[in-house]
């Protein structure tokens, strides 16, 4: 819901005593300091006070300075999947910015800005234990993690229009997998260069396999891809990466280990790929070489070239017979 400012500031004071710490359960964690989040040119940090307050801090990426300020009566910080991680919560467009409370309290508190100037344009406030997960490419829908159980290991993904400020009914699910149970913790997760789709890859809570959760933020549906990997604990050196319409599950050492077709969500077991940057780069250099080599060679050809000539023009004249005298000059 939409509120005044100053009855926001009012009710925000009754948090101020909540703790500048992560929001347990998975994540994102709201996150003071660490790297933020970056747009136009600045960087917008979440930074706690000794009154357990929050500033919310431009910084110009150019310099360091601060360019500006705004102050908030409570504990907030950007969403982050991961501690100490760069923050989730800045839309595509970069005109959006969701701050999440850190004590993960009930209800659920989030904070919304419009930047670049860090104006406080909503507040949302939800019944039951909420988290932040994601942003559409504009800004005008979020989706959010509502937990089902106390332990927070079960959750069902949720959209929120910030538009007309209501909690969509229903919840964003895989409907060609009906059965699937949210369940297990974010580890790492990419999106697609224009900020649609985001692929998030979990560990499963029970003995299943880990999964990718791929969320379409602006057609609001998802799919779950199931990785077959029978070692929990090797999901943790695992990473994700796009490239086109293949979603690249691989060992953070580089090492391909399964591809996801994201037109078809098929996994097929990866295979080197064949460096088409580096040869690339190769020919490259060779043709900047090649030319430099050439016009060097020009310019070395021609310098000899005017040595050479008047050397040979000189010779010719020296080594010619003088002209033979005329017979009227012998007559005399």
């Amino acid at each position: 819901m939409k509120t005044r400012l100053a009855f926001v500031v009012f009710v925000l004071a009754a948090l101020a005593t909540a703790p500048a710490a992560g929001a347990g359960g998975p994540g994102p964690y709201a996150q003071q300091g660490g790297p933020g989040v970056v747009a136009h040119g600045l960087r917008f940090v979440a930074v706690g006070t000794s009154n357990q307050d929050t500033v919310l801090e431009s910084i110009r990426t150019s310099d360091g300075e601060i360019a500006g300020t705004a102050d908030i009566l409570g504990s907030w910080g950007i969403p982050a999947l991961t501690p100490g991680g760069a923050g989730d919560s800045l839309s595509q467009d970069g005109k959006t910015l969701v701050l999440a409370d850190t004590a993960g309290n009930t209800p659920g508190h989030f904070l919304v800005y419009r930047l670049p100037g860090m104006r406080l344009v909503d507040w949302v406030v939800l019944k039951g234990t909420f988290s932040f997960d994601a942003l559409s490419p504009d800004g005008t829908r979020m989706y959010l993690v509502q937990y089902t159980q106390a332990d927070l290991s079960h959750y069902i993904v949720r959209a929120y229009d910030l538009k007309k400020d209501r909690l969509l009914p229903g919840r964003i699910a895989d409907r060609t997998q009906k059965s699937w149970i949210m369940n297990g913790y974010p580890l790492t997760r990419t999106a697609s260069s224009d900020g649609r789709w985001v692929y998030t890859l979990y560990q499963n809570g029970g003995d299943g396999y880990p999964f990718v959760h791929a969320l379409d933020t602006v057609g609001g549906v998802a799919h779950c891809i199931g990785i077959p990997l029978a070692n929990q604990t090797g999901v943790f050196n695992l990473a994700l990466s796009l490239h086109g319409r293949t979603l690249s599950v691989h060992w953070r050492s580089g090492r391909p280990f399964v591809d996801v077709n994201t037109a078809t969500w098929r996994v097929s077991p990866a295979h080197p790929r064949f460096p088409w940057s580096w040869v690339l780069a190769a020919v490259s250099l060779l043709t900047c070489v090649s030319i430099t080599f050439s016009w060097w060679a020009r310019g070395r050809w021609a310098e000899a070239s005017r040595r050479w000539w008047p050397r040979r023009a000189g010779a010719s004249r020296s080594s010619t017979a003088p002209p033979a005298p005329s017979s009227a000059a012998s007559a005399r």
